[in-house]
Parts: structure tokens; C-alpha cells; sequence
């Protein structure tokens, strides 16, 4: 595994972990709907069939378009939680990869 793909899956359990201890049920809500927001763009822009590589790469290049999905779809306050969002999203689509190893 690339230094890049492990520090990608380092940030994306490291964000998951900060949405999986929010306490604040209106903050869960916010985030729930942003990630959602995010995983269906990642579905459009991967599609259902990828390897942790693609997922990646478009890691790399997601910070434009979250930042654009979000902006349109998720409400105020976006730009405090875009980095939770944005990793938790990729986490948990990563599950679908084909080489996914937990």
C-alpha cells in the first residue's frame, strides 16, 4: 500500500471516528446529510465498481467539489464540519472498494 493511500485511509477512520462521537443530535443530523450529499457524488464520480487507488485519487480532488456539493446541498454551516463530512464519506465508501481490506 502507497505512503498516499494509507494516510488517505488514516484521515478518512480519523474523521469517521469525530462523526461517530458527535453528541449533538441537530450537529448529527447537519453532518448526516452532508455526507450523504457527498456519497452521492462519489457514487457519479466513481461509479459502483473501484478499487481504494481510484477512491484516492479522487481524494485528492475532492476538495473542490465538496466544497461545491455542499455549498448547494447541505445548508449554512458547512465549512465547519466539511473536513468530518468530507473523510467520512470516503470511509465508509471505501467499504464498497473491490481491494478493500479492513
Amino acid at each position: 500500500m502507497s505512503a498516499s493511500t494509507e494516510s488517505a485511509k488514516q484521515e478518512w477512520e480519523q474523521a469517521y471516528r469525530s462523526y461517530s462521537d458527535v453528541a449533538d443530535p441537530a450537529l448529527e443530523e447537519r453532518l448526516a446529510r452532508q455526507v450523504e450529499a457527498i456519497t452521492t457524488e462519489l457514487r457519479r464520480r466513481v461509479g459502483g465498481t473501484f478499487t481504494i487507488g481510484e477512491l484516492v485519487d479522487e481524494y485528492v480532488r475532492a476538495d473542490v467539489w465538496t466544497r461545491d456539493v455542499l455549498s448547494e446541498q447541505a445548508g449554512r454551516d458547512w465549512p465547519r464540519t466539511l473536513t468530518v463530512a468530507e473523510g467520512t464519506a470516503f470511509h465508509l465508501y471505501a467499504r464498497g472498494a473491490a481491494d478493500y481490506d479492513p
